[in-house]
């Protein structure tokens, strides 16, 4: 039978049949990716760190050894839920993982659900994901997490307006509503709320439309990958002469990608859980066993979300002794708290989404290269739309 045409019921009864697993010897995670595509660089930046952390913590839990699959999903929904079905049933995998945006996260979500297998998200970070699945645990971050410190911080520097200016796609939507919310409060004015549609992206009449507008500044969301392309656009419309400052989530100025950007870059005001930059003896040791295992490949916010993924399953291995029902190991997954590379994290037990710092960061020049220079923290965030219900 195709796995295609596979009926609900027909579905529910493979999935379950593959399990359990418990039984043998190795533990597979599949781990599904935009190996291809626009977002390439992020299936690039996870697989790296993935790989990185069994190489620096070994292959074996609990007697057992831990076999990672890698899947490309060219960034297709329809392909990841396939994938998905294929791995759980045919490859018996204990964990998925991976998910480079949220629609592919949510492509699997229902296969997580009918066989019980944990769904790892290491990228994806629209607020509700994680209410997909019960067996959903992210280790990324949230769009609002690291978009409402920004609007704090604006109001708090001088910005009175702002245009909005995100990715038409649920992420954007995120970031856009929870800067105009928290900004709103603070006493700064959205003048005006722009949606770029996420495929072939075109920005220069939306940028014209911020100019027209003049606002103090413009917020800007884009997925990692595409910020690059905005750069490009805002510096060909003059934006970067006129006066406007430029704000952004940490995406935008996406650390693999940075010095490709150049100069323009500087001097943007960015909010983000991980830089390169970020001043701690993990990180820097971190940083220096990625590239050197990466032919000088700087990591990012995306290979992060990865390492600290495979860290939360390895650990949760370890707490079941090797054990790989999928409630337990979600269960295990709960609460779970450690010292990561971007600082302290920490799975919420109630939403199973991560806990961690924000830094607001600056783009400077140093040793050579462009880096977000973190200069500010807030501490142990919480995804604020959960934390609101």
């Amino acid at each position: 039978m195709h796995r295609r045409h596979l009926t609900a019921a027909a579905l529910a009864a493979a999935l379950l049949a593959a399990w359990p697993v418990a039984a043998q010897d190795t533990v597979k995670i599949g781990l599904i990716l935009p190996m291809t595509g626009p977002s390439a660089s992020t299936g690039r930046e996870i697989e790296a760190a993935a790989k990185l952390y069994l190489q620096q913590n070994g292959t074996t839990v609990a007697g057992k050894t831990i076999e990672l699959i890698v899947r490309d999903d060219t960034g297709t929904a329809d392909v990841t839920k396939r994938l998905a079905q294929e791995l759980v049933v045919k490859d018996k995998v204990s964990v998925l993982a991976g998910f480079g945006l949220t629609p592919l996260a949510a492509a699997a979500a229902p296969i997580a659900t009918q066989a019980k297998v944990p769904q790892v998200i290491m990228a994806a970070a629209t607020a509700v994901t994680t209410e997909a699945s019960p067996f959903i645990v992210r280790t990324s971050f949230t769009l609002p997490q690291v978009t409402v410190p920004l609007a704090e911080w604006s109001a708090q520097n001088g910005i009175k307006t702002v245009v909005t200016l995100v990715s038409d796609y649920a992420p954007g939507l995120d970031a856009q509503k929870a800067f105009a919310e928290r900004f709103g409060k603070a006493g700064g004015t959205v003048v005006e709320q722009l949606q770029v549609p996420l495929k072939n992206p075109d920005f220069a009449p939306f940028l014209q439309r911020v100019a027209d507008a003049k606002p103090d500044a413009v917020f800007v969301f884009v997925p990692s990958g595409f910020g690059a392309v905005f750069m490009k656009q805002f510096v060909e419309r003059g934006l970067d002469k006129s006066g406007i400052r430029l704000i952004a989530t940490g995406d935008v100025t996406d650390d693999e990608l940075l010095d490709k950007i150049g100069d323009v870059a500087l001097g943007t005001i960015t909010t983000h859980h991980y830089s390169a930059a970020h001043d701690s003896a993990e990180n820097k040791a971190f940083v220096q066993a990625f590239q050197a295992a990466n032919g000088g490949m700087r990591p990012n916010f995306m290979a992060v979300g990865g390492y600290d993924g495979m860290h939360l399953i390895i650990e949760a291995l370890k707490k079941t002794n090797g054990a790989t029902d999928g409630q337990g190991l979600v269960d295990a997954m709960k609460g779970m708290s450690w010292t990561s590379v971007r600082g302290p994290v920490s799975i919420d037990p109630d939403t199973r989404d991560i806990i961690q710092n924000v830094y607001v960061r600056k783009v400077e020049k140093r040793d050579g290269g462009l880096y977000n220079v973190e200069f500010a923290t807030i501490e142990a965030v919480k995804d604020p739309v959960k934390a609101a219900k």
